[in-house]
Parts: structure tokens; sequence; C-alpha cells
């Protein structure tokens, strides 16, 4: 294989923003060279049906007695998404205590956990700790740990001419999406491991997709809970090939609804992105672009509903994929445009298929709540923001 700047070997995509090619003598200048990406020729079969139960639903006292014990701090990031915990030490959790950590990344979205020492525990102790939360995603084209091919792996050293032209037609690196949101079952919970990064940049902003959808008008959802849309590894995979890497995965194309109900609060959620959703199902071309557009746009432009994670060495952040979409920041580039040293891997553990508002045989008739009733909670319970 070749790649398009001559290094030898595939450049390694987050989305389409490129990263460290395989070939180069990028490992130098990491403190963590078994996570270089790797490009093993592998193929996966497509993800088959699979049962699922979510950890928090197993929650039955939610003021987490075994997760957040005395010593245990929570912040606010911003006062209804984000929450920065001090003094959780992911490696030691009980099952009860992943329990309530699934609770608690999906009342607060996103949870970041500073000075982690599964950072340092290898590949294998955090893709088992991922597993309690449902079974892995194998990335179809990027970068992975050797002999681990459920992470995925970004690494930024340099690129100077790869970034420049990636931004020839862009006016932002920022590229807001789901993870993984083309399979028949996406990520739930999501897992970010910083191993090295800027002293200052590179953060990742998400934004509350239940939040969005509340803000609309009860006519607009109404209509909305109606639809479905169309996700696609199509244009990552295509993309990908052209420019010499290689393919996992043959192409997975996923009806979803446009809006999926939570299974653990209950909250109803837009369920889109602009890299993976190709069309809204049913309408003409020229409505379904005219709507994902005023609803992406939305979701970008709520800051009112959106949190911001900085990053600090062995930081590890999780989040719920289903509520939440996110874009990394790419602002920590030189004077010359070249990328400064960014190390950081992902892991995705795949949920339930997205839970309509309305099942498809009641979309002709009178829409019914998705709220799923096997949950013993309703999501309105409030957390203090320090215990």
């Amino acid at each position: 294989m070749s790649d398009s700047n001559g290094s030898g070997g595939p450049i390694s995509y987050d989305i389409n923003l490129p990263y460290v090619s395989e070939g180069t003598d990028a490992s130098q200048s990491t403190r963590y060279p078994e996570y270089m990406p790797n490009f093993d020729k592998i193929h996966f079969d497509p993800l088959k049906p699979f049962d699922f139960e979510d950890p928090a639903l197993r929650v039955q006292d939610d003021s987490l007695p075994n997760l957040l014990t005395a010593d245990v701090k929570l912040t606010p990031i911003q006062p209804r998404i984000g929450t920065v915990a001090e003094g959780v030490q992911l490696h030691s959790l009980s099952d009860k205590a992943k329990d309530e950590l699934a609770y608690l990344i999906a009342k607060r979205k996103v949870v970041a956990f500073p000075n982690q020492d599964l950072i340092d525990a290898g590949p294998a102790a955090q893709q088992e700790f991922m597993e309690y939360f449902g079974k892995l995603n194998y990335q179809p084209v990027s970068g992975t740990v050797r002999g681990h091919p459920g992470f995925h792996i970004i690494h930024r050293d340099g690129n100077k001419e790869d970034i420049a032209r990636f931004m020839e037609a862009r006016l932002t690196s920022c590229l807001w999406h789901q993870d993984v949101s083309y399979e028949i079952q996406p990520p739930g919970y999501v897992m970010l491991g910083l191993l090295d990064g800027p002293e200052v940049g590179g953060d990742t902003v998400f934004a509350s997709t239940g939040e969005a959808y509340r803000r609309l008008s009860p006519m607009l959802r109404t209509f909305l809970d109606s639809c479905s849309t169309l996700h696609s590894s199509s244009k990552m995979i295509a993309h990908a090939k052209a420019l010499g890497g290689i393919a996992r995965k043959d192409p997975v194309d996923t009806v979803h609804p446009l809006v999926r109900v939570h299974p653990v609060t209950g909250e109803r959620c837009l369920f889109l992105n602009g890299e993976f959703v190709t069309k809204i199902v049913g309408l003409k071309e020229a409505e379904s672009k005219m709507l994902m557009e005023f609803l992406l746009n939305h979701m970008m432009m709520g800051h009112d509903f959106q949190a911001r994670v900085r990053w600090a060495p062995k930081t590890i952040v999780m989040f719920d994929n289903r509520s939440m979409i996110h874009s990394a920041i790419v602002d920590y580039l030189d004077d010359d445009g070249a990328a400064q040293l960014r190390h950081i891997f992902r892991l995705c553990a795949m949920a339930e298929k997205p839970i309509p508002v309305v099942e498809p045989q009641q979309q002709n008739g009178k829409a019914t709540s998705g709220t799923n009733s096997a949950n013993g909670m309703n999501g309105t319970n409030g957390m203090n923001s320090t215990k």
C-alpha cells in the first residue's frame, strides 16, 4: 500500500481528518509506542443482532453509593451536562460501581476522570473494562492496537501537508458526529483515553441531542418522531480506499429512527450527524438536505446545551453516544500548520438497537411514548455536584 504523502503506509483517519501514517518515525515521539496505529489486514463479518442489557438499569439507588464514596468529588462542567469526577479509579471499580458509573454517564452525558491508573494498565485491561458495558466495535478503516482491533487510535504529530490538503475545502476542522452510528446496534458508552497531548488545545466539545430535541416546537417534534434516516459507512470506506488505506469491513447501510428514546432516562434524543447520515427516508432530496442542515446547525450552535472537555495526560473521558453529538477541536497546530503531538485511544461498547418514539407499524396511526417501562427510574432525580 502507499499513501498520498509517500510515507509507505496508509494514512489513518479520524472520520476524514488525517493523522500519522504507519511507517513514519513518529513512534519516536510518543511515550506509548505500543499504541501506535496498526494496520493489520483483518476482515470482520457484519455485526449481527445481539442481546444487550444496559448496566445502568440494574441501579436501584441513585445516590450511587458504590461509585460515589466519601473521597469522590464531582464538579459540573455545565449545569445540565458534563461532570469531572475526581477520586475515582476506574480500574478498581466493582461490578456494582460500574453499573452506577453507567447510570452517572447516562444522566450527565459526559464524565471526565483525571489521573487514571487505567491509562498505564495496558490495552488488555482497558478492553476488559469496556467489555463490561457492551460488545466492542471493530473500526473498519483506522489504526488499531496490534492484537486488539477494538481500539481506534489517533496519533497526530506533524501531518502538515495532509492537514493543509484537508483544510483546502473547509473553514473548520470540526466534524460533529456520533460514533459508528451506521451499525445496526450503535455504541452506547464510549471511552476516550489521552496518552499524550498539547499543553493547550485539543479539547472535545459535546452537545446534548436530548436538549436540542426539547428546544424544538411541539409540531416539529411530532413530525420528527415519525422520521427515519439512512446511516452509511460507504463514504468513509471509499475515502480510505481511495487514499491507499485498508477496509476491514464491507460498507454498512442502516435505517434508524431520527428521534431515539434513551433506555435509562426515557428522554427523546435526535439521532443525526453530518458524517454518516445520508438522508431522511421518504423526503425528497432538497427537503431532506434542508431539514438535516437545520437540525445539525441547531445542535452545533446550541452553546447553552454543550460541554467542552479540556484534556490532561492520563485523563479518561466516558460519554453516552446515544444522547450526545461531539467533535474534536484540532487547534493545536504550530505556525507552519503542522499538528503538535496528540495521542489518544477510543473504545466503543455497542448497545441496543435505537428505540423509536413511533414504531414503524404505528407511524400511520397514533404515536406512542417510547419511554422504556422496564426502567424503574424516570431520570428526573438530580445529583449533588460534590460528595
